[in-house]
């Protein structure tokens, strides 16, 4: 299998991916900011500096003051973490499953290789 080149098509598809993934992590980046914003009032740059630094698993700065606040705070550390890591796959699966493709042909041609290459020297050898 050779290595194909990027045609419209696969441009398009990669750029509506792309957008997907960004429009699903700044829905919940922004779900996150709103809440904050109303569990805990933080201003909405604060609110969405803690969401950030949930969502890309660095922790926040601060612990949240209300036991609501810590709540929901954890509930979208799971959710934040997890949409963008379903964002980053959903991205670069198409890649990373055409990889994994290619190789596994060649590892089944050097199977068959190894097969063939036994195969004469068992018959030579008897």
């Amino acid at each position: 299998m050779s290595s194909v080149p990027l045609g419209r098509q696969n441009v398009r598809s990669l750029y509506r991916r792309g957008a997907i993934a960004i429009c699903l992590v700044l829905s919940v980046l922004a779900l996150g900011t709103i809440g904050l914003h109303i569990i805990e009032g933080y201003s909405y740059i604060d609110a969405f500096y803690f969401m950030s630094m949930l969502a890309t698993g660095q922790g926040p700065a601060a612990a949240p003051s209300t036991v609501a606040g810590k709540l929901f705070a954890s509930l979208m550390a799971f959710v934040s973490v997890g949409t963008v890591v379903a964002a980053l796959g959903f991205l670069f699966g198409p890649f990373f499953g055409a990889i994994w493709r290619e190789g596994v042909l060649k590892v089944e041609e050097e199977e068959a290789r190894l097969k063939k290459v036994e195969g004469s020297a068992g018959t030579s050898g008897a």
